[in-house]
């Protein structure tokens, strides 16, 4: 984890870690989600992100005339999220959807024929997305879960797509920005995410770390975010196994690769 001013940058698992942590007195009941357009994922280095959540404040406060960045949290290409807004601040989202709402923007273009969305991105949107729901008791619906298009600008009357709208969260977001692209395809994966969610289990073995730093992700694959590392000699529970991958937490998204390990009685 971290932190430069009042934005704090996180792995999803420092993320739960934060969000289980921190008390929020507001009533949150609605989850916005939008796309940044820009910057987007040509200005994202992999190293830069506390300068682009500065220059996004930078705007809001300049050109939009709000006292701090509009959203509470903000995703990365690499997977990783920061929190930007204090939760306990109404963002400036979507006009007409701000009282009770929690804004959060992806960095990137997801308009159609833009940006690609990267997996570990695709892995984190969906696990932060379910984390707010299990923190704020909220069943993913799309009357829970909004998109920017889907209020009109002039009235910030929900039209579902109707009048004078922006594209938000993109044409191409997780298959469409439309009320039913969302119920057929980004709603699914959150409630898959909730009901597939690890929880605590008895381990498969035991096995012992062979290398001198052995790199722990967030997902199975070298693609997704660094975690920590483990130390040679160190020995592991195992409570999963994918792809040569294994899921060495009972309850999170800790993986290693499993050429590194050597199972033990």
């Amino acid at each position: 984890m971290q932190t430069k001013g009042k934005f704090i940058l996180c792995t999803v698992e420092e993320f739960e870690e934060w969000l289980t942590s921190t008390g929020v007195s507001r009533s949150i009941s609605l989850i916005q989600n939008h796309h940044t357009w820009s910057p987007s994922y040509a200005q994202f280095t992999g190293e830069n992100h506390f300068s682009l959540l500065q220059g996004m404040e930078d705007f809001h406060i300049r050109d939009r005339g709000f006292d701090m960045i509009a959203q509470n949290l903000t995703t990365f290409p690499d997977g990783t999220v920061a929190v930007c807004r204090p939760l306990d601040r109404i963002p400036a989202g979507i006009k007409g959807a701000n009282q009770d709402g929690l804004c959060m923007e992806h960095l990137g273009n997801f308009d159609s024929g833009k940006d690609s969305m990267s997996d570990p991105h695709r892995v984190a949107i969906i696990r932060v997305n379910a984390l707010l729901c299990r923190k704020f008791g909220i069943s993913p619906s799309t009357d829970s879960f909004v998109y920017h298009h889907w209020y009109d600008l002039d009235t910030a009357k929900r039209t579902d797509g109707a009048g004078n709208t922006k594209s938000c969260p993109g044409s191409d977001f997780f298959g469409g920005n439309s009320v039913a692209s969302a119920q057929a395809n980004f709603i699914p994966l959150l409630q898959g995410e909730l009901s597939s969610h690890p929880q605590p289990t008895t381990p498969l073995h035991r096995a012992e770390v062979t290398v001198d730093s052995l790199n722990v992700r967030n997902g199975a694959g070298q693609g997704f975010a660094l975690v920590k590392t483990v130390q040679r000699g160190i020995v592991v529970e195992i409570h999963e196994e994918q792809s040569g991958w294994c899921r060495i937490a009972a309850d999170r998204q800790e993986w290693v690769f499993g050429k590194y390990l050597q199972t033990v009685s």
